[in-house]
């Protein structure tokens, strides 16, 4: 399974390190997800459950939750190289006269202008979040309102800013009986190849497991080229799979999309 980006999480589950789902722990920094029902032995002969083998796992691979949010560099989290080692060193329990060699002897006055900084810059974060919330349940204009995108994929990519508007003429162009039917063709534009695997998506239980066969059948619905779909999903990180191909699933385990 491919890794959930960070900025599609929640939270609770940026704190934790991983996405709870009903069948599933899912690791938000790497691919290793842990099914729920299962035991997992450890090297000192202990047995994990599944929560706490994803904890164990982000222990083991990225030291904690808080190191692998700031592993996610700049452009990650919006901080600064001198932000991220200060928060590393307060993580750490240093004090400001231990943290001060090492941040190259800076005054003990500016480490604490740049802990003051680093407040300031969370208070303004849980603005920012509050703002977005609220444009995103105003009632645009569907020309405007830009549809969620499901998967593994940035959402920065052109590629993916799809409006509603978009979205349904794409859908009705080629899915001409209907948007339960099948497409008339398989686009060759980047955006609509997008639109179309979204819209085909919404076939699949977002919490379901499928084998080969079974997803065979879905995208049968849709279209007579079921192998180069598939492809496409799994390419563009609609779909995810396991690397023999024996099971497949929704990655992200959510099918938003246009309604």
């Amino acid at each position: 399974m491919s890794a959930i980006k960070p900025e599609n999480a929640t939270v609770e589950e940026l704190v934790a390190g991983y996405r709870p789902t009903p069948t599933a722990f899912a690791c938000l920094h790497c691919p290793e997800s842990t099914r729920v029902g299962r035991i997992y032995p450890q090297p000192d002969g202990g047995l994990l459950d599944a929560e706490r083998a994803m904890q164990e796992h982000i222990r083991q691979a990225h030291t904690s939750p808080f190191q692998a949010l700031l592993d996610l560099g700049k452009n990650g989290t919006g901080l600064t190289d001198t932000q991220r080692a200060l928060l590393g060193h307060l993580f750490a329990g240093l004090s400001d006269k231990e943290i001060q060699p090492l941040a190259g002897g800076v005054s003990l006055s500016t480490l604490r202008n740049q802990r003051f900084a680093l407040r300031e810059k969370a208070r303004q974060a849980r603005v920012l979040v509050a703002l977005n919330r609220i444009l995103e349940t105003r009632q645009m204009n569907p020309t405007e309102r830009f549809i969620p995108i499901p998967g593994t994929k940035r959402a920065d990519d052109e590629r993916f800013a799809i409006t509603e508007a978009e979205f349904h003429k794409v859908v009705a162009h080629h899915f001409p009986d209907g948007p339960d039917g099948r497409m008339d063709r398989f686009p060759k534009k980047e955006k609509r190849k997008v639109i179309v695997m979204i819209h085909v998506l919404k076939r699949f239980d977002p919490q379901g497991r499928y084998t080969q066969k079974e997803v065979n059948a879905i995208l049968d619905s849709a279209t007579d080229d079921h192998t180069t779909l598939c492809r496409f999903m799994v390419d563009y990180g609609f779909l995810g799979r396991t690397r023999d191909g024996s099971e497949y699933w929704v990655e992200g385990g959510q099918t938003t999309g246009a309604k």
